[in-house]
């Protein structure tokens, strides 16, 4: 009993430390999907550019796509991964 209760807490440990450390993002330009390592934890899992390719701007979106884009920005456009 006691080894069951070992191997679920070990296979949750792993699931949520995957969860927080692995995303998977759209590329902005060819809308390919890639999985990356995040450079910090957040339960985010899939980023996308709402702007892509466009020439919007900041301004022009809504606060939830601001949001995105910030998030976008952060974890793979300044990790250099959407290049």
């Amino acid at each position: 009993m006691k080894k069951k209760v070992l191997i679920v807490v070990f296979i949750l440990s792993v699931g949520i430390t995957t969860r927080l450390f692995v995303g998977v993002y759209e590329h902005d330009e060819f809308a390919e999907t890639d999985f990356f390592i995040k450079h910090r934890p957040t339960w985010k899992w899939r980023f996308y550019s709402p702007i892509g390719m466009s020439d919007l701007r900041m301004e022009d979106l809504s606060k939830e796509e601001q949001t995105e884009q910030q998030y976008f920005n952060e974890f793979v456009r300044d990790r250099g991964l959407s290049r």
